[in-house]
Formats: C-alpha cells, sequence, structure tokens
C-alpha cells in the first residue's frame, strides 16, 4: 500500500491509467482495459485517470489479477486521503440499511451487513453471526485493508469480535496463497425467525450461515404444510426446519457433507423439530426415489455453485439439467420443486430456461409459480448484474 505519509498531507496515491478514455460503468476495471502503472503494487490503493490524465476515482489494483481494478470511489480526489475514515463512512451507511431500513435485527442476529459490488465496496462481503462479525475478502487491496476494516466494524459493533478470511479460490485468484484463519471461534448460535442454528463463524462454505436464504427459507415454508418435503443440499438444515416448524408431514433433510449434516440433526434437536438426516450424493438420493415410487410433495432443491468460472459454464448448465430433471422426475403430481443456483455466470433468464428443458426430460408438465432471489442484505447496483447471483423458481409439477 502507499506511503500513509502521503495520504495524510493530500500529496497523492500511486497512478493507474486507463488504456482509453471510455469509462464504462460498474465496479471492475479489467487488465484489458488498464494502460499503465505509475509506482503502484499489488494491493495498493491508487487514483485512477483515463488515458487523456483526467481523474476518474480510486480503486484497489492488484495485477495478479484480470480484475485489475476494484473501484471503490468515482466522486472526489480527496475522497480516499484517509482510507479509516472512508469505510466508516461505507460501512455505517450499508449498516445504517441492515439495522434501520430493513431492521433486520427484529427477525435474525444473522445477516449480511456489507455485500460487496452492491454496497460500493467491491471485493469485501461482512457477516453478522450472532456475536461475531465475520470479513470475507475476495480482493487483496481489502486482505491488505483489514485492520482498518475491522476498525470501521468496531466503531458500529463495540460489543462484537471481528474475524477475516480469504476464501482459496479467491486467494488463487488474487495471486497469493490462501492465507490461514486468524483464529477459531468454535461453534456459536444464531437465531433466524424464531429458530435456533448452530454455526461455525468463518468456518464452512461462505462466511458458516447463508444469509441469502434467509427469506426464501420462510417463503418455501409456508406451502409445507402436511406435505412430505425433501431438503436436498441441506448444508445446515435451514429449509427443512422451517418446513417441519410449517407442519410438514415429514421432512428429510439430505447432504453428503458429515460435518453439516451433523450441525443440521443438532439443530432439529435446539428446536424439538422432527427431521430425518440422510448422507447421502442428491444426484443418487433422487434416483432412489424414482426406484421405489416416493413421491415427495415439496422437493428443495438448493446445490453449491455449480458454475465457479467461464470455463465451467456448459458442464455446469449439465449439472443443473440433470438435477432438476431428476427431482421433477421424483416429484409427486401436484407437488411442488423449489430449485435455486447461486452461479453468478448464469442468468435468471437461462436458469429458467432450463428449468423447463429439465421438465421435458422428465416428461412432466411444469407451471412457473414464484421466481426468488437473494435476501434485500444482498443489494444489487444497476451497473452490475452479477451481484444479483441467487436465482430460484417454485414450480407445480402436474
Amino acid at each position: 500500500m502507499s506511503d500513509p505519509a502521503r495520504e495524510e498531507d493530500g500529496s497523492g496515491l500511486p497512478l493507474v491509467r486507463l488504456a482509453s478514455d471510455e469509462i464504462r460503468p460498474g465496479p471492475w476495471i479489467f487488465a484489458r482495459q488498464v494502460g499503465g502503472a505509475e509506482g503502484a503494487t499489488d494491493g495498493d490503493l491508487v487514483e485512477v485517470q483515463d488515458a487523456s490524465g483526467r481523474f476518474v476515482g480510486h480503486a484497489l489494483y492488484n495485477s495478479a489479477s484480470d480484475i485489475r481494478l476494484r473501484v471503490l470511489s468515482r466522486g472526489r480526489r480527496r475522497d480516499l486521503e484517509r482510507p479509516r475514515a472512508f469505510l466508516l463512512k461505507a460501512l455505517k451507511a450499508a449498516d445504517h440499511m441492515r439495522r434501520r431500513v430493513l431492521r433486520l435485527p427484529q427477525v435474525s442476529d444473522a445477516y449480511r451487513i456489507a455485500h460487496a459490488e452492491g454496497d460500493d465496496l467491491p471485493g469485501l462481503i461482512v457477516d453478522r453471526l450472532g456475536p461475531w462479525i465475520v470479513c470475507e475478502h475476495h480482493a487483496l487491496g481489502f486482505w491488505r485493508l483489514r485492520e482498518e476494516v475491522g476498525w470501521a466494524l468496531r466503531q458500529l459493533y463495540p460489543e462484537l469480535e471481528v474475524l477475516h478470511r480469504m476464501p482459496p479460490s479467491a486467494a488463487r485468484a488474487e495471486g497469493l496463497e490462501p492465507p490461514a484463519p486468524d483464529r477459531d471461534p468454535g461453534e456459536v448460535l444464531i437465531e433466524e425467525h424464531g429458530l435456533s442454528f448452530p454455526v461455525l463463524p468463518a468456518g464452512g462454505h461462505k462466511t458458516g450461515w447463508f444469509c441469502d436464504q434467509r427469506d426464501n427459507r420462510c417463503r418455501v415454508a409456508q406451502f409445507a404444510a402436511g406435505r412430505d418435503v425433501v431438503d436436498l443440499f441441506c448444508n445446515a438444515g435451514g429449509f427443512g426446519l422451517h418446513c417441519a416448524r410449517a407442519g410438514a408431514r415429514s421432512v428429510r433433510s439430505v447432504d453428503l457433507d458429515e460435518v453439516v449434516l451433523a450441525r443440521a440433526a443438532r439443530a432439529a434437536q435446539l428446536n424439538a423439530l422432527a427431521v430425518e438426516h440422510v448422507h447421502r450424493d442428491a444426484f443418487h438420493y433422487l434416483r432412489e426415489l424414482e426406484a421405489r415410487q416416493e413421491r415427495p410433495g415439496l422437493l428443495v432443491v438448493d446445490p453449491h455453485k455449480l458454475i465457479a468460472r467461464k470455463v465451467d459454464l456448459e458442464s455446469g448448465m449439465r449439472k443443473y439439467l440433470d438435477l432438476n430433471a431428476l427431482a421433477f422426475a421424483a416429484a409427486r403430481a401436484g407437488g411442488l420443486v423449489a430449485t435455486f443456483s447461486c452461479s453468478g455466470l448464469l442468468a435468471e433468464p437461462a436458469f429458467v430456461g432450463l428449468l423447463f428443458q429439465a421438465a421435458r426430460r422428465a416428461g412432466r408438465g411444469v407451471r412457473l409459480l414464484e421466481q426468488y432471489g437473494a435476501a434485500p442484505d444482498h443489494p444489487q447496483r444497476p451497473d452490475f448484474s452479477r451481484s444479483r447471483y441467487l436465482k430460484g423458481a417454485l414450480l407445480a409439477v402436474d
């Protein structure tokens, strides 16, 4: 990062010049759009100029990443003189929306405080998980700013502890070895819509909990009463528990990961709800249902990200097609399938088209009843469509 003295006296930051005067919208500037860097090292906070030398904004720079610049500000030249003050202002605005506008603490103590590009902090995700705040860094620049990020968050939540993690995939994309977790908080309890869940902050998938599905778990559960429910890729059991509480006749939660399945079983015990937990691959389990002629009335299909990179698009779409065809084939006539994709590279129209194709393959008629997205603490900027990574649909099966 640049010398702090230069920031304090306003003498400027390292300079990165773009290859043209065309300024495209959005927070990402790719390598092909960058002309040259003067005095910038990877992870630096830099000033960005167009090819003619006009001020564009401030960004985090990394020559090892195809996302060469992550834009933090397109405002005034002095906006990033004091990074701590800038981060506090940005995080305070994001937090205000969650606590004062959305009033999320009334329904949960697990929610997203900052949603990266959706909150003008590209490369930084911040989740509250009960007594902990987990910062997930997807940019080298934010990883190097983690002390400043932690300081800002402690001003907003002085009673909570702050953890920092960088997923191995993000570390590799940013050109560094995956850093070790700074500490292990152990398992804690979070509350969501009146249910308790044991979670491991900064452990397992994402930050430790899928805050994005919070509202969808309730929306799907409203159709569970009197139905036999199968929750595939159940992780910590969120959908299954909500369905059990809503009056499902039976609930089976299925996952191949023994660790998260055990956590789902503990959650069921904590909430005194009857759920059967099945350690099985979801594809195999759906084929077994078909072979046994078991017909669930509601299937929840919420797989991990099946398309992580552009090169995975074709194979990932085949997996989504196969998975949903099996789910439609297994559902009873008059039943429901709630199915999701968290692959940002798969556009929502393509996902819906894929579902109709899967129904045809299964020989089942379907009707689209509802479409789902991430909870509102995962906002999307209009100039960055990839913020809408989670998409889902509820379909009635004839």
